[in-house]
């Protein structure tokens, strides 16, 4: 079974910085284009960032305002998610989730990912 565990949330203050970390097992990595998305309660799901599977090429959220960095590590199986300068209106559960489109640039529709995590909690306090 494909799986997909994200780690690396937590309470922070404004201007701090996090790390997010996604592990997946079950089918190649490589087969995969990966993204995160975010969901506070009462928003919809919020595409944040994704990055392609062979070229590393990044995409990015029209609201991330180059806060966000996204990156994989293929020999560990694992996407990362850096987030800088980290604000209130960040708060949200971060959902790491993977894809098997042939052609990948970055979709922002919640529907085109076929594996999700459970999601970590992040906070930013004033």
């Amino acid at each position: 079974q494909v799986q997909l565990v994200e780690s690396g949330g937590g309470l922070v203050q404004a201007g701090g910085s996090l790390r997010l970390s996604c592990a997946v097992s079950g089918r190649t990595f490589s087969s995969f284009a990966m993204a995160w998305f975010r969901q506070a309660p009462g928003n919809e799901r919020e595409f944040v960032a994704g990055i392609s599977r062979s070229s590393g090429t990044s995409y990015y959220g029209g609201s991330m305002e180059g806060r966000f960095t996204i990156s994989r590590d293929n020999a560990k199986n694992t996407v990362h998610l850096q987030i800088n300068n980290l604000k209130p209106e960040d708060t949200a559960v971060y959902f790491c989730s993977a894809t098997m489109m042939e052609s990948y640039s970055g979709s922002s529709y919640w529907g085109h990912y076929d594996y999700w995590g459970q999601g970590t909690q992040v906070t930013v306090s004033s």
